[in-house]
């Protein structure tokens, strides 16, 4: 994902968590944005995009409302929409790649549910830190016509393997770019889905509820027992003052 983005160069995975001066110099770094280099005037600081929230996303997905579509915080593409465009891009020798993006309300209308995820501002902050995007349409219109083509000059059309759902009449979005012979069909070798990544999100979210809840059951029966205990002392305590 990261490797993804315009914006960056090279990637060390397995970075190690404090950012050292030892760090800096074995990869050639002028400064760094986050760590412990400050003292050493290598330390710069990089303000985040107001609303920013991965929080706000995974809880979006979990209680499955459209409320979110009238917000406006950023989120990159997940990794599956990365590898079709990568696959686009590699589909001309010197390619533009140009991405229409749909409103909220039409993706709703063929997803359903709660999609989309992010709203249509998201979206476009996202797909435009792609290194394999040129530009961005906001606001697409669901059928690919010919005053889109023709404006555009548009060379090629292409959708992944996903479903095409038809048009609000029923028709097919993608005749016109098949009629004249520029669709393609681009297998990106990656089958993660949206609903894959929901999916994945709600099961970690029920294991940890069932990991907290066999933890309170556990806390609850030492407390259980310690009351228990501290009754028969007590009984114990008054037997005895009795006897006496």
């Amino acid at each position: 994902m990261v490797r993804a983005i315009k914006w960056v160069d090279e990637i060390v995975e397995g970075a190690p968590y404090v950012t050292t001066l030892e760090t800096l110099d074995k990869y050639n770094c002028d400064f760094c944005v986050h760590g412990e280099v400050k003292r050493a005037g290598r330390y710069r600081e990089c303000k985040r995009t107001q609303g920013v929230s991965t929080t706000d996303l995974v809880g979006r997905m979990l209680l499955m409302t459209k409320a979110h579509h009238s917000n406006m915080v950023s989120f990159p593409p997940y990794i599956g929409h990365v590898d079709f465009l990568e696959m686009v891009y590699k589909q001309a020798d010197k390619p533009y790649v140009i991405v229409g993006l749909h409103f909220d309300q039409e993706v709703n209308r063929y997803k359903r549910k709660n999609y989309p995820i992010m709203n249509i501002h998201e979206r476009t902050l996202s797909v435009l830190a792609c290194r394999y995007v040129s530009e961005v349409v906001i606001g697409a219109p669901y059928a690919v016509g010919k005053d889109l083509l023709d404006h555009f000059k548009v060379d090629l059309v292409c959708h992944g393997k996903t479903e095409v759902f038809p048009d609000k009449d029923g028709a097919d979005p993608y005749a016109e770019p098949r009629r004249r012979g520029i669709f393609r069909t681009i297998d990106s070798g990656n089958n993660l889905t949206t609903d894959d990544i929901v999916q994945r999100i709600i099961e970690n979210r029920l294991q940890f509820e069932a990991r907290n809840q066999k933890k309170e059951a556990k806390e609850m029966a030492v407390i259980e027992a310690m009351k228990r205990r501290e009754h028969q002392q007590q009984e114990v305590l008054q037997d005895e003052a009795t006897a006496h």
